[in-house]
């Protein structure tokens, strides 16, 4: 114990950075438990794809969208998700809705959007587009 308090007396920067890193880390492992916000694999995704027709708005560029995305995926301009703007999906609001984005980081900000302006089923695809083709699961060009 003697050693740890002599290491952080020496250390102050790198022991506070440590502390950071473990604070940021706990808070994001309870927001992600605590969020009506789900986050979905690849195999959750496809079932419900199949199952119970999801929606698949896929958030990525157009020029990544046409390099390959999920099979009836439905692409939102960029402007509109700025906005916040989603009266085209209004017929889908209590239909499933999986959004996508090209790692499964900025999809959930626009899942928690979609979830505030009343859409009941919104969730993420968990690694987004490079989950779904490692897992080698279909691309439509």
């Amino acid at each position: 114990m003697d050693q740890m308090i002599e290491f952080v007396t020496n250390h102050y920067l790198l022991s506070a950075a440590f502390a950071a890193l473990v604070v940021a880390l706990i808070f994001s492992f309870v927001s992600a438990l605590v969020s009506d916000l789900k986050e979905l694999s690849t195999h959750e995704a496809t079932l419900l794809i199949n199952k119970q027709d999801a929606y698949v708005l896929d958030i990525r560029p157009a020029a990544e969208y046409k390099k390959g995305h999920i099979l009836g995926a439905k692409q939102l301009k960029a402007e509109l998700l700025n906005k916040g703007d989603f009266s085209s999906l209004e017929k889908y609001k209590d239909t499933p809705i999986i959004v996508v984005c090209a790692m499964g980081m900025t999809a959930k900000r626009t899942a928690s959007q979609l979830m505030k302006a009343g859409f009941t089923q919104a969730s993420v695809l968990k690694g987004g587009m490079n989950a779904w083709q490692g897992t080698n699961l279909p691309v439509a060009k």
